[in-house]
């Protein structure tokens, strides 16, 4: 469950008492993991995969509870925040709404607190140890405010895009307290997000996080370092990610994002990589990374191409990427997201780095031309293996309730014979099914635990809409009842 999908009283979820609350109802349950999607600030489309940054964090997860703690808000405006929410719809969030609210009440509390001299001395060393990304990412984040769009190649003056050196030193004059106040907001984010972590840690649990494989080509990552990117020499993209035709898309996935200039990062051991996961493992405990398969070989498209079908497999360097890391930051707690197109390569760079690989149960039901049960399917629980780690289903997967209801009567009926339970009864089955499989690891969505309709599903993908990243659960829905049925489970489990 992502921290957006927490309950509250400021239109979203955030690090504040529903996380801590919520962390005490998982320990209470028997959990030892809570994962998470990706932390960093989002753009068009609220997504978290698409974020401006890779190492900044989403302000909008920042608690206005533990900054009135603090002493940077008072309760009066804190609770003309509240009051701008009393009638929201507590089980979305309205992105645009939180942002119009929030964001101002961050700004304020950040200009009281750069006039404490307490505040900017911690700030200054938090300055100091992320100054490689923060800078950057500050002016990055002005000049998007100032523009109302992220596009820095196409909309911003080409000077400001293109990081003319005499307009950037201007820049930084000429909007240097809003510089500063973007700073403190990214520190109030570091101190929270790290704060949850080791509340978790007193709880006996472990935070899993997220990074997509690519970043935005609207992000502060490509505006600073397009080096770090295949480009030509007037300095334009000139290839872009995606993934090749298949059953589901006829003309392929074109994702759009920019790929990585391989011969640049391994000129460089790797800095930038070993940067991001280093930052991504002081916020969380392990990493998913998403799209693991294109640290083998990714899917090279010409940049400007309409579709995805005329794009190559290129190799990537995973191997000496994984060794470099090592070396840097000793043993990687990594799980691969392994799903899709996966070859041998794919799989020895995941089996001689030790990273275990997904299974999802949902995909594991599947029918013969015969009508019977695939029973050799790899995601059907029964043949899990001990490296790997079993989801009911992720963010881009119906509910497991949604997909039971949208399944073809003879397939459902299959379903319920694998499980020996009823339709009622099929949620609980399957999440049971997957705690007694051989699996090192299950991950349950919340939505899951609460058995959960389609109106849940957190994402649909490929499509962009208000609808995606906005699930929250409702106030008390992970109640008492709940915990006591999953602490007797787990504990049986262990």
């Amino acid at each position: 469950m992502h921290i957006t999908s927490l309950p509250g009283k400021y239109g979203i979820g955030d690090f504040g008492p529903s996380a801590l609350e919520f962390a005490d109802r998982l320990a209470d349950a028997g959990f030892k993991l809570w994962q998470m999607l990706p932390l960093g600030p989002t753009g068009y489309g609220n997504s978290p995969y698409s974020a401006q940054s890779a190492f900044a964090g989403n302000e909008l997860l920042i608690s206005p509870d533990l900054l009135k703690n603090e002493g940077w808000l008072t309760e009066k405006e804190c609770r003309f925040a509240e009051d701008e929410f009393e009638h929201a719809n507590p089980v979305r969030v309205d992105f645009n709404h939180v942002r119009e609210v929030k964001v101002p009440l961050l700004e304020k509390a950040a200009s009281r607190a750069l006039t404490d001299n307490a505040f900017c001395g911690a700030l200054e060393e938090f300055e100091r140890n992320n100054a490689f990304w923060l800078d950057d990412y500050a002016l990055f984040s002005v000049l998007y405010n100032r523009y109302n769009d992220a596009r820095w190649y196409s909309i911003w003056d080409e000077k400001e895009g293109r990081r003319d050196y005499q307009t950037l030193e201007r820049l930084k004059s000429e909007y240097e307290k809003q510089i500063n106040i973007c700073k403190a907001i990214q520190f109030f984010f570091d101190n929270q997000c790290k704060a949850l972590k080791n509340y978790l840690h007193s709880k006996g649990i472990k935070s899993i996080g997220d990074i997509p494989i690519f970043v935005g080509m609207d992000s502060a990552d490509t505006w600073s370092g397009m080096e770090l990117f295949k480009t030509d020499g007037e300095g334009h993209f000139t290839d872009i990610s995606g993934v090749p035709p298949d059953n589901f898309s006829p003309t392929g996935q074109l994702w759009g994002t920019p790929v990585y200039d391989w011969d640049y990062h391994l000129k460089t051991g790797f800095a930038w990589w070993i940067k991001r996961i280093k930052r991504c493992l002081e916020l969380n405990d392990i990493v998913r990374i998403d799209h693991f398969r294109g640290l083998a070989a990714y899917y090279d498209i010409p940049a400007g191409s309409k579709t995805a079908e005329y794009g190559v497999w290129t190799p990537s360097p995973g191997k000496e990427l994984f060794m470099a890391m090592k070396k840097e930051l000793g043993d990687l707690p990594i799980i691969a997201e392994d799903l899709g197109n996966i070859t041998s390569d794919v799989i020895e760079l995941r089996k001689s780095n030790g990273f275990p690989g997904m299974k999802i149960s949902q995909f594991g039901f599947d029918l013969t031309k015969q009508g019977k049960l695939r029973l050799t399917h790899e995601f059907l629980p029964r043949n899990y293996n001990r490296s790997c780690v079993a989801y009911t289903g992720t963010h881009d997967n119906d509910t497991t309730r949604g997909w039971f209801d949208s399944l073809p009567t003879r397939l459902a009926g299959k379903v319920l014979e694998y499980l020996d339970t009823d339709r009622e009864s099929v949620v609980k089955a399957l999440i049971g099914c997957l705690l007694e499989s051989r699996a090192d690891t299950v991950i349950i969505p919340m939505q899951d635990i609460l058995e959960l309709d389609t109106t849940a599903r957190m994402n649909f993908p490929s499509s962009c809409n208000d609808i995606n990243w906005s699930w929250r659960m409702n106030d008390g829905a992970f109640n008492n009842e709940i915990v006591k049925r999953y602490r007797k489970l787990t504990r049986r489990e262990n």
